[in-house]
């Protein structure tokens, strides 16, 4: 990593703090993804941009700022990014998969609340995430109690916009999402001091969409008999794509896939033909969080899929760009996101059929239902998720786990355990 100190003093943070996890992340990079054989040399790119987290996207969106450039920070994928954008603004993901935050945000959360939240507060608190020193707003909504809540505290140390979610798709609830849309937009002019027009909003509509076209398209090759990328890179990739400019982004991932592409014509492939095929569900997976898929692609399985918010969610469905009026893409915006299935909604049979869906396509012999500890969402749906999962004939295992590794012995055991129940 280049010299970033200078940067990271300017903003505030806790160099002595942050030394420890500059230390750390390489090691377990390497551990987890530099150990891989016969990666595709595409993912030198995602290397590079992990390498440089706290660096290199921090400093471009610092040279934003000085030309008035505001930055927002998000926590979820229901935070429309192309409203943003529109405004002239930049959107940006934050710092919260790693048990190195969670006891800063213990100071202010109860021990029982999941690590995610835990680590998103944390590391604004301890001053060791560049992404949350150096936006000027951060936007949550209301996915859980525990987020919301969680706002609350974080709004006493820096400014806070809230989106209202509602939790169920009624037409009436889809109408509501619409005009929570139209607020934020209002809030982005607000802050940026820029007006949202059709041109703008039809623009960054286009921008957005082809990020999602690329990541449907690297997460078709992953549905091919023989994957020329693992499930680790894929994730990865997925994780990175909500930190980086979404122009390059969308660049080097179809740049990646053109090198997939020949290495299918090549024959190349990452698994073992007796490999069996997973499909992951469940909470999402933060950056630097992946345990689990190193644990289970260790263990000789192939995930072929996330149905999660770092993973499919996050692309599945387009915006629809026939609209012309700003209504009507606020409309279109509102129906695209409202099709996210978060276990935040009740009923939310919708999710049990998307997950129905992608064993199909991504032809997973069976599914590992992920829930972090304490996510009362995730872990109750669970419960609906295993039972019509078996009885569709489907495989299922439930796993709680957190940002620790002391658990990693038990996950291999019964992950391990799980593949060779598909092996028989």
């Amino acid at each position: 990593m280049a010299d970033y100190r200078k940067m990271w003093e300017d903003l505030g943070m806790d160099l002595e703090t942050h030394d420890l996890l500059c230390e750390a992340l390489p090691q377990a990079f390497g551990d987890v993804y530099l150990s891989q054989t016969n990666r595709p040399e595409g993912m030198s790119y995602y290397n590079f941009v992990v390498s440089e987290i706290h660096g290199v996207r921090p400093a471009e969106l610092i040279e934003a700022q000085k030309k008035g450039v505001k930055v927002f920070g998000t926590f979820c994928l229901y935070v429309p990014d192309e409203v943003v954008f529109a405004a002239g603004g930049i959107a940006t993901g934050l710092c919260g998969g790693s048990q190195f935050w969670v006891p800063a945000g213990e100071k202010v959360l109860p021990a029982a609340v999941c690590p995610l939240i835990k680590a998103s507060v944390g590391a604004r608190l301890n001053r060791t995430c560049p992404f949350f020193s150096l936006a000027d707003i951060f936007i949550g909504e209301t996915t859980c109690d525990g987020k919301k809540k969680a706002w609350e505290i974080l709004s006493q140390d820096a400014p806070v916009y809230v989106m209202d979610l509602p939790q169920q798709k009624r037409a009436k609830d889809v109408a509501a999402w619409a005009d929570e849309i139209r607020a934020f937009l209002a809030k982005t002019e607000e802050v940026t001091g820029n007006k949202v027009t059709a041109e703008s909003l039809a623009a960054a509509i286009q921008l957005i969409n082809g990020k999602r076209k690329a990541l449907r398209r690297l997460y078709g090759f992953r549905k091919l008999p023989n994957p020329p990328i693992s499930g680790k890179d894929c994730l990865l990739i997925s994780q990175i794509a909500f930190y980086d400019d979404p122009t390059r982004f969308t660049e080097m991932t179809n740049k990646l896939c053109d090198e997939l592409e020949q290495r299918v014509k090549d024959g190349v492939g990452v698994y073992g033909k007796n490999d069996k095929r997973l499909l992951f569900t469940g909470t999402p997976m933060a950056i630097p969080n992946w345990k689990m898929h190193h644990v289970a692609e260790t263990e000789g399985a192939a995930v072929v899929g996330e149905e999660a918010c770092t993973g499919i969610r996050y692309f599945d469905n387009l915006v629809d760009e026939s609209q012309t009026t700003l209504d009507g893409m606020i409309d279109a915006l509102a129906q695209r996101y409202m099709k996210i299935n978060c276990a935040c909604f009740t009923p939310n049979s919708a999710r049990v059929d998307d997950i129905k869906r992608y064993v199909k396509e991504y032809h997973a012999d069976g599914v590992v239902d992920i829930n972090l500890k304490f996510c009362t969402l995730y872990d109750v749906e669970g419960y609906t998720v295993e039972k019509e999962l078996k009885e569709a004939g489907i495989p299922v295992l439930g796993l709680e786990t957190d940002y620790n590794d002391e658990d990693a012995a038990q996950l291999r055991t019964r992950i391990g355990a799980f593949l060779e129940m598909l092996k028989a």
